[in-house]
């Protein structure tokens, strides 16, 4: 055991609270030279697309971009393929959606040793001086690829549903020593609205 975590383990548990969350997910990707094209029809269909490295947050919907030219919506989930043949036609010529929603897994951590857990095997600055609300990010945490979106209450953690599982559980040993709440399930909306954490 290292001297910080004996110092942690020792102290009052601060408190982290992890939550699962499911959402419809759609990557949304330009043509070169296509993104003001894409974010007109974006805009039409009531989505903002924010530039490299930020996110919009409304009270039902966030989207994202960590990439150039890529955007992730997310909403509240819906049927299968509800949506996305819209997506599609629409962004016909001008760039591609893909449904991303089976693919991904969400969490959020919030408390207030949130981002001291997240650090722990963090390469990005997390403190909320630097990654304040509205910042979004593509890291690797655990050996695992992660996105991480600043809310304003807490962190929403977006990763592979192929490796959710050790991540997740990764997670939970990391918050242990900062009192662990047992985890939950969260609806986007009330993430959004700040009533997640």
């Amino acid at each position: 055991m290292s001297a910080p975590e004996a110092a942690v383990s020792g102290a009052a548990p601060a408190g982290v609270q992890l939550s699962r969350c499911t959402a419809r997910i759609i990557e949304l990707a330009a043509h070169r030279g296509r993104e003001r094209e894409l974010e007109t029809i974006a805009a039409d269909r009531g989505w903002s697309l924010p530039p490299l490295g930020q996110s919009v947050i409304t009270s039902s919907q966030l989207s994202l971009s960590v990439r150039p030219g890529r955007w992730l919506l997310l909403s509240a989930p819906a049927a299968p393929d509800a949506g996305i043949g819209l997506w599609e036609t629409h962004c016909a010529g001008i760039g591609s959606a893909v449904d991303l929603s089976s693919g991904l897994a969400l969490l959020h951590v919030g408390g207030s040793a949130a981002r001291e857990v997240m650090a722990r095997s963090c390469r990005l600055d997390l403190h909320p001086q630097y990654f304040t609300a509205g910042r979004a990010a593509a890291t690797i945490m655990a050996q695992v690829a992660t996105i991480i979106v600043a809310l304003p209450r807490g962190l929403l953690i977006l990763t592979p549903a192929s490796t959710a599982r050790h991540f997740r559980e990764w997670l939970e040993a990391a918050a242990r020593p900062f009192g662990l709440t047992p985890p939950s399930n969260v609806g986007l909306a009330a993430l959004l609205e700040g009533d997640g954490t």
